[in-house]
């Protein structure tokens, strides 16, 4: 039996891929702060401890670790955000460096968000521009932390994923609530690019890039980028509903301070495309944003 292990897998994407290879038969154990089932184990993402032993002989380690970045930017989030990836990343490598048989595979989470706002421009992996904000520092450090460690006898992948779009968590279910309040219209003019990724295309474009050795940096997004005013007019077409009140700017700034968040997590215009995974043969099975909405609704 193949073997799994999920640094920080306890939330809405470790969940999404333990489903996935469960149902592959991979023994599968979780990392993370607050254990709840048998195969979880405990460790703070900080300190070598009892887990770093079951690095030993594992197949896959895959590190999602990281506060969430759905909070407003004080300076306690900022360094907690910060100190979350960085502190996890280079933890994992000095357990890896000390195993006999060490983790042959090593995927480590990073953002779309590492791209500067765009809305013409298609960020690849090749030719995107990378930016210069809280945000895409935070992407940058994590990454080169990541690159910094050397892992011989380890494959490393960097995993720049978008937003992904899950029936029980993700981004999606905040949208649907809003459109079930009648607040569903575009926000600010719209016309921001939105990309994103089915969950069964997340887990899948995992997997491909696992089970065919592949290493470096690759962009997890669909390969269509939809718009905000395209995305909501979808949930409102999938939810039935027809009030759809618009939301300006100082309107999502007010609201993003309400709810304790920040307002570019739908501001800005992220225009990503999955070009190394379309050139090593990955086929989606979500390419577009109605289908992808009208299967999880």
């Amino acid at each position: 039996m193949k073997t799994i292990i999920i640094a920080g897998g306890s939330g809405f994407l470790g969940q999404v891929l333990e489903s996935y290879y469960s149902k592959k038969q991979y023994g599968i154990k979780i990392l993370t702060r607050n254990p709840t089932k048998t195969n979880h184990i405990y460790w703070n993402a900080k300190d070598l401890d009892d887990w770093a032993k079951t690095l030993e002989h594992t197949d896959v380690l895959i590190n999602l670790t990281g506060k969430s970045v759905d909070c407003r930017y004080t300076e306690t989030n900022k360094k907690l955000i910060h100190d979350s990836r960085i502190d996890s990343t280079k933890t994992l490598g000095r357990a890896i460096n000390l195993c006999k048989n060490p983790p042959k595979t090593w995927l480590n989470m990073s953002t779309a968000t590492i791209y500067n706002d765009s809305y013409h421009k298609q960020m690849t992996e090749e030719h995107g521009d990378i930016g210069n904000d809280f945000s895409m520092n935070i992407a940058k450090s994590w990454e080169a932390a990541f690159n910094h460690i050397e892992t011989p006898r380890t494959r490393k992948i960097i995993l720049r994923t978008s937003i992904v779009l899950g029936k029980n968590g993700g981004a999606l279910m905040p949208l649907k609530r809003l459109t079930h309040l009648g607040l569903g219209g575009k926000q600010w003019h719209g016309k921001q690019k939105v990309s994103w990724i089915h969950e069964t295309d997340f887990a899948r474009a995992v997997n491909f890039i696992i089970e065919n050795k592949l290493k470096g940096i690759y962009n997890i997004v669909s390969p269509a980028p939809t718009t905000n005013s395209i995305l909501m007019q979808t949930i409102r077409k999938e939810l039935k509903i027809i009030i759809a009140i618009p939301q300006p700017k100082w309107l999502i700034d007010f609201g993003a301070k309400l709810i304790g968040t920040e307002s570019e997590l739908v501001l800005k215009s992220r225009n990503v495309i999955p070009e190394k995974l379309i050139q090593a043969g990955f086929k989606f099975k979500y390419q577009t944003i109605d289908r992808a909405i009208s299967n999880l609704h």
